[in-house]
């Protein structure tokens, strides 16, 4: 009888968690298939999940929940127009300047750096076209004005038009609005979905992932917000033209540790040379890098990030580039809270597990 027991039991465990991956897997199919129009509902949530803080703040000091949110949207609006009518006119000139010595790296690839590899490593002289490849490169991209219009063209293809993604984009704010002054209510209503009894686990679980997930989010955008001014102010100082561009450039990467260091020095350094040639002022931009990543790592991440996250950085890399294969723009914004997520579940599995039978030794 008791074997009979055992076996239903295993079976209805069974069938539980077949059923739950038969979920995760439509779960899937469905963020995949509406992929398109899923942006401004991502992009308001993230809104609504940093400014959530920020209004919990206010509400504690007596005003009304609606009324902190009005106040708190105001600001970050303000903030974010203000960021955006100031650099993206400098970013546009820059990319023009950038573009304009395209032909000039190309051929110092082709004068300098191809021969160099090849007296060094005794590669076939043929397998670098430089002059074809400057060629193709010129025509496909055409004038410095076509650019702007291309990436505009390519950046609306994933909603079908242009005003498909301007519609998407004038409903985040919107989307933000509603769910960061509603943010507690939902979340209370999503716990009382789960099973009474799974309720306080989730709660406590759902309390650590919302300390990690929190954690990288707002100290990595802090993190990667300074580096951009400091490099920005650097190369400034350093007299390069690029300094803004390459700044964001460098501060963007920043998101996986290192890689803002090693993109932005390559890139500063290609810049450098084009503008200035081989003098002191290649040094002075190395020096820049160096000095941007000793704050990084003794100042900024130790105080922003903190070592809540636990994520590697091989783990990042593979989070984002599986979160964009996966499920395109929405994915690599989703990459790494759930790549956080995931962590701290895996940490309660993992101790689970090691009360088992099966780990235990004497078992």
């Amino acid at each position: 009888m008791k074997k009979g027991f055992a076996l239903r039991d295993s079976i209805q465990v069974n069938n539980k968690l077949l059923i739950l991956l038969v979920a995760l897997a439509l779960l899937g199919w469905l963020l995949a298939s509406l992929e398109p129009v899923l942006m401004p509902f991502i992009l308001g949530a993230l809104f609504g999940y940093l400014g959530d803080p920020i209004a919990d703040r206010l509400e504690a000091l007596g005003l009304s929940r609606t009324l902190s949110v009005v106040i708190c949207f105001i600001v970050i609006t303000l903030l974010l127009l203000g960021v955006i009518v100031l650099l993206v006119p400098l970013l546009i000139n820059q990319l023009k300047v950038a573009y304009g010595h395209i032909p000039d790296v190309i051929e110092w690839f082709q004068l300098v750096f191809f021969p160099w590899v090849v007296a060094t490593f005794g590669v076939d002289p043929d397998v670098f076209q430089a002059s074809s490849i400057k060629e193709q490169l010129i025509s496909q991209l055409g004038t410095a004005q076509n650019i702007i219009s291309k990436l505009v063209v390519q950046g609306s293809a994933s909603t079908g038009s242009l005003i498909g993604l301007v519609v998407n984009l004038a409903l985040v704010p919107v989307v933000g609005f509603y769910l960061l002054r509603d943010w507690d209510v939902l979340t209370a209503k999503l716990l009382r979905l789960f099973p009474i009894r799974f309720q306080a686990t989730t709660s406590k679980l759902g309390i650590e992932c919302n300390d990690v997930v929190g954690a990288f989010l707002r100290g990595q955008l802090w993190v990667m917000a300074a580096l951009a001014v400091i490099y920005g102010i650097g190369l400034w100082m350093v007299g390069l033209k690029l300094a803004l561009l390459v700044a964001l450039l460098a501060g963007a990467a920043s998101i996986v540790p290192y890689m803002g260091f090693a993109i932005g020095i390559a890139a500063a350094m290609v810049a450098g040379y084009v503008q200035f040639g081989v003098d002191y002022h290649l040094i002075l931009i190395f020096a820049v890098f160096l000095f941007g990543q000793v704050i990084e790592s003794v100042v900024l991440t130790p105080i922003l990030v903190g070592d809540k996250i636990g994520l590697h950085p091989v783990a990042v890399i593979f989070a984002i580039m599986a979160g964009g294969q996966l499920f395109g723009f929405v994915g690599v914004i989703l990459a790494l809270p759930v790549a956080a997520i995931i962590v701290v579940l895996l940490r309660h599995v993992h101790e689970l597990y090691k009360d088992t039978e099966f780990y235990s030794e004497n078992s």
